[in-house]
């Protein structure tokens, strides 16, 4: 099993549209750090489950090194990198393009939530990636659509 460390944004994604679960299913443990934990707590959106923070508050891990990378990225995202390399993780999921780049310079081994999504539908775990996308859609997140339909078309999808 692999250890895995989410980012708010991908999580916030992945609830958007009940794929939380996948992470696990996929990855096996998942660990949030106390700053997404905060930033998870603060988010507002009419169709945000809340009941995901229930099920996330026991995968709170608290940060044992002085953040510094947070003059470079977001609160969450700068913990999400520490935590990883605490943990020694397999995978940070995150989906900022920006904390990506800069993880990825460290070394450290990113997958969005597009990517997991992929490789659940590639195990048999969802069968469409389409609804999906266009939810993501209909709720606001930050997704181009000339790239979500570029990765239908590799996977064998119709557009949005």
């Amino acid at each position: 099993m692999k250890i895995i460390v989410a980012d708010t944004g991908a999580l916030i994604n992945l609830s958007h549209v009940n794929c939380v679960g996948l992470i696990e299913k996929l990855f096996g443990s998942f660990y949030i750090a106390q700053a997404v934990w905060e930033e998870l707590q603060l988010y507002e959106h009419p169709q945000f489950n809340k009941q995901i923070l229930k099920d996330l508050s026991t995968r709170v891990i608290q940060i044992k090194s002085k953040n510094q990378l947070s003059i470079i990225m977001d609160y969450g995202e700068s913990e999400s990198v520490i935590l990883y390399e605490e943990l020694q993780a397999d995978y940070l999921l995150i989906d900022d393009n920006k904390a990506r780049i800069i993880a990825e310079s460290l070394s450290i081994n990113c997958i969005g939530s597009i990517g997991l999504l992929i490789k659940a539908k590639q195990k048999g775990l969802i069968n469409e990636l389409q609804p999906i996308f266009k939810e993501w859609l209909l709720v606001g997140r930050f997704f181009s659509k000339k790239l979500l339909n570029r990765i239908l078309a590799e996977c064998g999808e119709g557009p949005i």
